[in-house]
């Protein structure tokens, strides 16, 4: 499942590359770039580029706690509890399991436009393709292919882009297309595509980063030592891949192309067919289907991790945990996953709408998760409770189920205030210390709260993701501090052991009366 903990730099630079750059980093940001010009392939590429940048302070401090564990979910089940536990873990589930769905829906999209077969040929094809490498060895598997699915996918970006562009016209085109952009779409610093791409986006990756086994199995993989490195190169490599295929999706406006059947998912490979010689279409159909791979795959792995351990090693075995058995769950799971990826695939999705609503639902756990590896007066009901409530806010905000008018509006708007300054403060936090983090954080949270209060309620999708943070947090906080508990940070590396150690289970927990009661 992690390799040992001891995965090199340049294996493990190129898995979190190849895992982040998914479904959505290809249809999602073209799609940004035709409906929002110039800035919305900025907005998509730089804002997920810098989440990769800032999970590395974090990502420390929990190896730093508990260096042998498997999933974040196992590590909030040795601070708090099973409830927290499976909170974490059902999240993490339904996350990789939409992401599958994204990375098997996009496949489906570039078969149907790129060659004979139609949409369900292609999801079969990756679908089966990836599940029968996966199966092999797992994580391992995982981060092998991504290897050489990372050096087909640089390769090929780096000369498809300048391609297509020079085939559209090159720099002789620009005046004419920049002509036919929207002000809007023109405009670099464009607030309406900061408003309902790049603010929503910001939120949610950060979410997505904390929150998502397949970056968790990653960090407790790679070589202690070696976390920053891993995680500067995979910003660097993401950001300039995404942007510059975000900016096929601005060229298809310049030149007038109309997404086929009106589906944003269709707009690389319609550039392509127009503007690529057939060599070059089978390069581009290599790379996308690469890095649709690399994702399904560390899909694969780590839903099978997040069954193995939080499911059947922490929960169903108890004590008496078979190795052999537990590898069994995790292909099982992997099999099961597979077919209700497919099955939920041919219902075609939206994937940015998919992003969004993932994004937001962990929204709600970054709070908790966090700071329950700092702050020692946090209690499995407060983890539990603040979780509930964010996730509650978000669906009233993100779906409207209460009109955003009057009371409620106020509320919910004060809550993104509190969510402006959840964001800065933790990204704050993470490289400057505590007393920074909180200077930031209230500072922002009152700059923004009048700017906030009557506006926000007319951009629901950025209400949503933000109220997620601030609902969750205030209600964490309130109930941890009425808590008289004290937690010793020192038992989270005893708790959470290797499962090959003897025993299968943690040793030293049949002593410590705190787990005994969990």
């Amino acid at each position: 499942m992690v390799s040992n903990n001891a995965v090199g730099f340049g294996i493990s630079a190129a898995s979190m590359t190849a895992t982040w750059v998914w479904a959505a980093s290809f249809y999602a940001s073209a799609s940004s770039g035709y409906t929002y010009g110039l800035s919305g392939p900025i907005h998509y590429g730089l804002w997920g580029a810098l989440m990769i940048l800032c999970i590395y302070p974090f990502g420390r401090r929990f190896r730093e706690v508990a260096p042998k564990a498997h999933t974040l979910a196992e590590v909030m089940h040795a601070r708090h509890g099973r409830s927290s536990q499976l909170i974490l873990a059902f999240s993490n589930i339904v996350g990789s399991v939409i992401s599958l769905t994204a990375n098997f829906t996009a496949a489906g999209a570039l078969v149907a436009v790129l060659t004979p077969f139609d949409f369900l040929h292609g999801v079969l094809a990756v679908a089966v393709g990836v599940l029968t490498y996966t199966l092999w060895s797992g994580f391992r598997a995982s981060v092998l292919t991504d290897f050489a699915q990372l050096v087909a996918l640089m390769l090929a970006a780096a000369l498809i882009i300048p391609m297509i562009f020079f085939a559209a016209g090159g720099p002789s085109m620009l005046g004419d297309g920049l002509r036919s952009l929207t002000s809007e779409q023109a405009d670099f610093f464009s607030l309406t595509a900061f408003l309902e791409q790049g603010g929503p986006y910001l939120a949610a990756v950060l979410a997505y980063a904390i929150g998502n086994q397949t970056i968790a199995q990653r960090l407790f993989a790679v070589r202690q030592d070696k976390i920053k490195a891993t995680f500067v190169t995979a910003t660097l490599g993401y950001g300039g891949t995404v942007i510059g295929l975000g900016m096929l999706g601005l060229l298809a406006v310049m030149v007038g192309i109309r997404p086929l059947d009106g589906d944003m998912n269709n707009i690389i490979p319609q550039m392509a067919s127009e503007y690529l010689p057939a060599v070059m279409i089978g390069l581009l159909f290599i790379m996308v289907i690469g890095s649709l791979s690399s994702t399904a795959d560390s899909d694969l792995a780590a839903l099978s991790s997040l069954v193995m351990t939080d499911i059947y090693g922490r929960n169903v075995a108890g004590r008496n945990v078979n190795p052999a058995t537990m590898l069994l769950w995790g292909r099982v799971t992997m099999v099961g996953a597979t077919a209700l990826g497919v099955m939920f695939a041919v219902s075609n999705f939206d994937i940015l709408d998919l992003l969004v609503f993932v994004g937001g639902l962990w929204g709600a756990l970054v709070f908790p998760v966090i700071v329950s590896m700092y702050w020692n007066r946090i209690t499995n009901v407060a983890f539990t409770v603040a979780a509930l409530v964010g996730t509650g806010f978000f669906l009233v905000a993100r779906f409207e189920l209460l009109a955003l008018t009057g009371v409620v509006a106020v509320v919910l708007e004060l809550a993104a205030a509190a969510g402006i300054a959840v964001v800065f403060g933790l990204m704050t936090f993470g490289f400057l210390g505590r007393n920074a983090g909180l200077g930031v954080a209230v500072a922002s949270g009152l700059g923004f709260a009048p700017l906030v209060l009557g506006f926000l309620r007319d951009y629901p999708t950025l209400l949503g993701s933000l109220v997620a943070y601030g609902a969750s947090a205030v209600t964490c906080v309130l109930i941890s501090l009425r808590s008289t508990e004290r937690f010793d940070f020192a038992v989270l590396g005893q708790r959470v052991t290797a499962f090959q150690h003897a025993g299968g289970r943690d040793t030293e927990q049949g002593d410590d009366p705190v787990t005994a009661r969990q």
